[in-house]
This record gives C-alpha cells, sequence and structure tokens, in this order.
C-alpha cells in the first residue's frame, strides 16, 4: 500500500463500518483490474540485496523515478518511501526489504494490465541499470539472510516489525523475504461479493500451486515449493488465513466488519505520525481505549481503512476483492494472475461454473488444502482430485470466461493467451519451483546464483 488513508469522517457506529464496504459496489460497466506487482532489487555485481541509502540505494530510484514520471513523493519522517499518478492512476511503493512494488491502475482489459506492468518495468530499468541495478521475479528471496536484507525508514513498518516476532514466528520472513502479485477486482452488490469471496476463497490454493516460485532460502532448497505461502501459516493467525464465517450461505459485510473489529491494530495516524496500537482492538478503540493515549482519539474512516489494509486474509475485502495467493513471478506471470481471476469471477456463465464445481467443498477441507499446497503443489489432493487435476479444470473455466469477455487488443487477439504460461505448469505437471529446483541440481550446479540472470527484469 503506497500512502495510508487520511479521512477525518467520524464513526457512529458499526453499521456505518459495513456501509463503507457497500460503497465499494459498482455496476458491472464500472469495474476494473488492479494489479499489484513487488520484485526484490539487487545489484548485479553480487547479487548482493540495495539499501535504501546511498547514491546506489533505493532512494536514488525513487528520486530517479520522481524526476522521470512527475508524481508526487510520498514523504515519511523526510525520507521518500513512494510515489503517486497525480490523479490516483497508479503508485510506486516501498514493502519493508526494500521490494520495489506497482500499485498499478484501476484498468478496463488484461491488455491494458500488461501495457503498464511492461512501461514500469522499462521505466524502472531505464533510472536502475545504470546504478547497477536489476529486480528479481520471485516469490521468496533466495539468498539474503533476513539479517543481511535492508529494511526501509517507513513509519508502519516499525511498528510491524516490533509486534511480529509476538504473534508468530515467520512475521519478519513475510515481511523483508516475500514478494507477491496480486489483482484487485470489482463486485457489484453484497450477494456479488460473496459469490466472489466463496468461490475466490476455495480456490485461492489453485493459484498458489500454479505460481509457485520460492523453493530457495539462504542459498539453498528449503524443501517447499512456496515458501511465500508457507510463511503465511505462522506470521499472525488473528489476521490471516482461511476465514471460516465465509463459508456461511449468508455471509455479508457486517459479519467481515464483526471480524475486523475484533482484530489488533497496527497504528493510528494523526498529523502524519504514527502511534503503536497493537495492544487494542478497532473494537476497543471505538469503545474509547485510545482516549488517554492519543490526540483526537474519536474512530475515524480513514482509521477503518488502514485497519482493513493491515488484515491478511487469503482474499481481502476492502471496497474490492484482493486475490492475495500468488508468489512473485517472471513478467508473464504479471498479465497471467489478473486474467486468471478475471476468466473466473468478471464473466457469469464463468463465475457460475466455478460456483457449481466447488459448492460444495467445506471449510475444512479448504483449509486443508491450503496446509498442503505449499509443500506438495499440483500433487496436494481436495478429496480423490490431485491440485494437477483441479487446476486444469479451473484454467479451463477462467478461458471461457476470458473468451466471452472478448476483449479485443488491436491486433485482434483476446485476453485468453495470458493464461499460456499457467497452462504450460499445467500441461508439464510441475510447478515452476520444481523445474527451478531441477536446474539448481544439474546445470545450476547447486547454487542459487544463476536465478538471479534467468528470472531478471
Amino acid at each position: 500500500m503506497a500512502r495510508d488513508t487520511t479521512d477525518e469522517t467520524r464513526i457512529a457506529n458499526t453499521e456505518e463500518l459495513a456501509a463503507h464496504l457497500a460503497e465499494g459496489s459498482k455496476p458491472e460497466s464500472a469495474w476494473r483490474i488492479g494489479t499489484e506487482h513487488e520484485k526484490f532489487p539487487f545489484y548485479t555485481e553480487h547479487n548482493s540485496p540495495v539499501p535504501y541509502d546511498g547514491p546506489r540505494g533505493i532512494r536514488a530510484i525513487l528520486e530517479g523515478m520522481q524526476s522521470k514520471l512527475g508524481w508526487e513523493p510520498i514523504i515519511d519522517e523526510g525520507n521518500i518511501i513512494g510515489l503517486v499518478e497525480p490523479t490516483g492512476q497508479g503508485a510506486i511503493s516501498l514493502e519493508p526489504g526494500g521490494q520495489f512494488e506497482l500499485s498499478g491502475a484501476p484498468l478496463l482489459s488484461i491488455h491494458q494490465t500488461c501495457r503498464e506492468s511492461n512501461a514500469h518495468l522499462a521505466q524502472v530499468r531505464e533510472i536502475a541499470e545504470p546504478l547497477g541495478i536489476r529486480f528479481l521475479g520471485l516469490g521468496g528471496s533466495p539468498k539474503w539472510t533476513l539479517a543481511e536484507t535492508p529494511r526501509m525508514p517507513k513509519s508502519r513498518y516499525n511498528i510491524m516489525s516490533n509486534y511480529m516476532p509476538k504473534v508468530g514466528k515467520d512475521g519478519l520472513n513475510m515481511m523483508y523475504r516475500t514478494c507477491t502479485i496480486q489483482v484487485n477486482l470489482d463486485f457489484s452488490s453484497e450477494t456479488d461479493m460473496r459469490r466472489k469471496m466463496q468461490v475466490s476463497v476455495k480456490l485461492q490454493s489453485i493459484a498458489t500451486a500454479l505460481f509457485a516460485m520460492s523453493p530457495f532460502t539462504e542459498g539453498k532448497p528449503n524443501g517447499l515449493l512456496s515458501w511465500r505461502s508457507e510463511i503465511w501459516r505462522d506470521t499472525d493467525n488473528n489476521r490471516s488465513g482461511v476465514l471460516p464465517f465465509i463459508f456461511n450461505e449468508n455471509f455479508g459485510f457486517a459479519d467481515y466488519v464483526e471480524w475486523a473489529l475484533d482484530v489488533p491494530m497496527y497504528f493510528v495516524m494523526r498529523h502524519g505520525r504514527y502511534h503503536d496500537c497493537t495492544h487494542v482492538t478497532f473494537r476497543q478503540f471505538m469503545n474509547g481505549a485510545l482516549k488517554d493515549s492519543i490526540p483526537e482519539s474519536t474512530p475515524n474512516m480513514g482509521d477503518w481503512a488502514n485497519h482493513l489494509s493491515t488484515l491478511f486474509p487469503e482474499v481481502r475485502l476492502k471496497r474490492f476483492l484482493e486475490m492475495r495467493g500468488a508468489d512473485g513471478g517472471p513478467w508473464r506471470r504479471i498479465c497471467a494472475l489478473p486474467a486468471f481471476w478475471v476468466g473466473l469471477l468478471y464473466d457469469a456463465e464463468a463465475l457460475n461454473a466455478a460456483e457449481a464445481m466447488t459448492r460444495d467443498w467445506s471449510y475444512e477441507e479448504v483449509q486443508a488444502l491450503r496446509d498442503e499446497v505449499p509443500a506438495k503443489g499440483l500433487q496436494a489432493k481436495l478429496r480423490n482430485r490431485s491440485v494437477h487435476e483441479i487446476a486444469r479444470d479451473v484454467l479451463a473455466i477462467s478461458k471461457l470466461g476470458l473468451r466471452n469477455r472478448a476483449m479485443l487488443n488491436s491486433e485482434g487477439f483476446d485476453e485468453t493467451h495470458y493464461l499460456s504460461s499457467l497452462e504450460e505448469v499445467v500441461a508439464r505437471g510441475t510447478t515452476s519451483a520444481e523445474q527451478m529446483l531441477s536446474q539448481y541440481n544439474t546445470v545450476w550446479g547447486s547454487s542459487v546464483e544463476p536465478a538471479f540472470l534467468e528470472y531478471a527484469y
């Protein structure tokens, strides 16, 4: 998230919190696609991490991007930590370990998403390459220890870094050593939100397997295919994972609000300053728990929006839905992730088919699958079917949805070809992580260094 929200509208009751979510509803004609992707910057001479400061640091990249794009800088205690397009159509931000993120503009088609990603990567290369910096497209940092990984000067990350070890063993790994690709999608109503949320939660592990690309840690195989996904199993279970109440047939905005109210907060921002609020839930905040510890202690809608951004379930609900199951990866995957979910969720025939396929999947089954996939990938099973078999069917539904959308580019091609890298995974029967492990054991000579060549932007 590039910039934390400021909205001083006071909150009177919890009904207003549900209404805040419901206000995200849009007619189908206004549905858009917002794609986010992260990548690890590294120095090419030694494949070493890039610190924030210095003439060849992250700050220098951001300042170069600001000069090139003319975007508005985001400043935190005197440090540039991101850029925002002046009309709100996209942003560049930093993750805790220096991971460089583009939060894309809300776009109509995957063609536009791919052009946006390609333009961003070209722009950032133009600034970074003269500094001897490139970017790695993987789901997990394959080489650097946590101690070797730099820390970005962003106030909310200081609060999170102090809090994470108290609630799970992998929170700092999540913050500093993982990258993801996400897509943000719209809904038209509470019913439409429910259907899309339920289908996408059930199928999130299928996406995790298809996008698995984090098999190395600190220079060696880690025994997993998606280390990034495994990390989320013990980061902070108060705010992450598969949420059981989403499976209820009448699940709605108010249910998500009730859950979110009882999750501990990270911070409250007042006059540009971050106040550590990890000792209270949002419900306690609303009941006056911070009245003696922060200025202007009445909760406002900016506080609520910021709190929602610090929740990390498999699919996150804000005024749109965020698909959170995929590892970071190479350029083709940046286009494939939104194509996969748009095909499933933005076409009525495809959504009906995906809903029919998953209708009787229970919370317990989905949770068990989610626990298996990081290690087993396509070989994990739900009932008597492998993820490999399920993924083939799901991709067929996604392809149907993209074909039905009939969004053509200037050459007359629809959006289905963006699924080709995922179709290759299914045709091969092995994840990209397994392909990397095979290379590691053969042509890479038991070294992860070649990954910095093969998966660099």
